[in-house]
């Protein structure tokens, strides 16, 4: 894990800059209490080894068993390294607690991705390159994921990989347009209650203009697609190496 120290940091999108979602205005300062976040998405091979000490179910496209690495109740060596898809926000979840840690929430992830400085992206403000991250890829066998950290060019300011590209990343916050407006400046979690979910973040298929860093996405809860997955934080425990 890579630790992000306390401090403030930009989130959201100036009114003057006309790029962003109508609901990533306004821009504001936020102060978060330092965490770790996983340097990399959780992989096939992490998750496998939740599903064999819990018995929850594997990941699966609900509607194309094609769009699923898995075979079965395992995954092929050659899947192993890649980011976990098809699971919802409920299985996220459920890993992240079996792991001894949570979701990030969106402040969190956005820290992570823009660093103290306000990046456009996690690596900077230079525009997206396939050295960078893994976006506008084709389907193939495997789908269009690749291995974690195949773009250690593209890290962010503390080294945490893969914040764009490959696949989008469940947070733990649930979505409100409006929130930005109103949510609190001090270690922000989302709304109290709500029916969507935050994803940050941009998958395989995205085209480059989806891994500003600030973009937010929303999705049912229990939505299972081929290029969602998620990563894992915790509260910082300062001194300690994980």
């Amino acid at each position: 894990m890579s630790l992000i120290p306390t401090g403030k940091f930009l989130m959201g999108t100036a009114l003057s800059n006309r790029d962003g979602g109508r609901d990533e205005y306004p821009e504001r300062q936020i102060y978060l209490d330092a965490f770790d976040m996983d340097i990399y998405e959780v992989t096939n091979g992490r998750y496998l080894e939740f599903v064999q000490a819990t018995g929850h179910r594997i990941p699966e496209h609900p509607r194309d068993k094609k769009l699923t690495l898995w075979q079965g109740s395992t995954v092929p060596d050659a899947f192993k390294d890649h980011p976990v898809a098809n699971v919802d926000w409920y299985d996220a979840d459920a890993f992240c607690r079996w792991a001894g840690k949570r979701l990030p929430t969106e402040a969190e992830w956005e820290r992570a991705a823009r660093g103290t400085t306000g990046r456009r992206f996690p690596w900077g403000n230079a525009e997206p390159t396939r050295t960078l991250a893994n976006y506008l890829n084709q389907w193939r066998n495997g789908a269009g994921l690749e291995p974690v950290g195949s773009h250690p060019q593209g890290a962010s300011q503390e080294g945490v990989q893969d914040l764009e590209g490959n696949v989008w990343e469940w947070v733990a916050d649930w979505y409100d347009a409006h929130y930005y407006e109103k949510g609190p400046n001090r270690n922000p979690k989302g709304p109290t209650e709500g029916t969507r979910k935050v994803i940050r973040g941009s998958g395989w298929e995205s085209e480059a203009p989806l891994l500003r860093s600030a973009h937010r996405l929303n999705s049912d809860p229990r939505n299972r697609n081929h290029s969602l997955g998620f990563r894992c934080a915790m509260d910082a425990v300062i001194g300690n190496v994980r």
